[in-house]
């Protein structure tokens, strides 16, 4: 009998979903700024970690300011103008900035809506790498106890991370990483922050609407008289009460 040739298998289809990969490094970033405004203001300071996220590790730093001739939010943020004018290598420092922004992975902030649509103006480059937004886009273990959107205060003392000065740009980086050198769960929240997100109502009553609050929805922002949250799907699945996905571009004229 002749043999009977060996018949290669045929590989498995795997029917799970494919992994969001984990950014290997990231660029943790934050600013200062004259008002909330592009349009009327400046950015004066930029603040950047360059992180390596599976041996935690910071590979480098810079902060810089740039020149202004006034500062209306200096009460907020403590820096002068006239300390912005002093002569100083700011050039460089955001020369520096471009480098380890070139080298990221990702682009990670604490309040991304804010921070983001000042690059692109100038001084700064615009950026097209992915965003990820601590405050809105990674839900937090809830061992940690934190509110659905937590302060860079609040976050940092969940960890365990001393915090000792506030409203500079690099100092909040650094309490960002330390955050990050002490969460062990750090890929998969990556991983989860990086899903694609859209705008979510929330479908309940006005009695309810502390359920909403409680899980990060804000109300009239940005969808007029809503509550309403960036999510995933696979978070919006996950809420204990139901919701609706909404065309951002249409909901301003909502």
């Amino acid at each position: 009998m002749p043999a009977v040739p060996e018949q290669t298998p045929l590989p498995v289809q795997s029917t799970m979903p494919e992994q969001t990969p984990v950014p290997e490094l990231l660029l943790v970033l934050d600013t200062e700024t004259t008002g909330l405004d592009p349009s009327r203001g400046k950015c004066i300071e930029v603040g950047a970690v360059l992180f390596h996220v599976a041996s935690r590790a910071v590979l480098s730093q810079v902060s810089f300011l740039m020149p202004a001739s006034s500062n209306p939010a200096e009460h907020v943020n403590g820096i002068a103008a006239e300390v912005t004018r002093l002569s100083q290598p700011w050039q460089a420092g955001l020369l520096c900035f471009e480098a380890m922004l070139a080298a990221a992975d990702a682009v990670l902030a604490h309040n991304v809506a804010f921070d983001r649509q000042w690059f692109g103006q100038a001084p700064l480059p615009h950026i097209d790498k992915p965003w990820i937004c601590s405050m809105e886009d990674i839900k937090w273990p809830a061992d940690r106890h934190l509110r659905p959107t937590p302060s860079v205060r609040d976050l940092a003392l969940a960890y365990g991370v001393p915090v000792w000065a506030a409203h500079r740009a690099l100092t909040d980086c650094i309490y960002l990483v330390q955050v990050f050198e002490r969460c062990p769960q750090l890929e998969e929240l990556l991983a989860a922050a990086l899903e694609p997100r859209q705008l979510f109502c929330a479908q309940l009553s006005y009695g309810e609407r502390h359920r909403a609050k409680e899980a990060g929805f804000r109300w009239n922002d940005p969808v007029p008289k809503a509550w309403s949250r960036r999510l995933s799907e696979r978070e919006a699945g996950a809420l204990p009460f139901p919701v609706h996905a909404v065309d951002s571009a249409n909901s301003a004229a909502a």
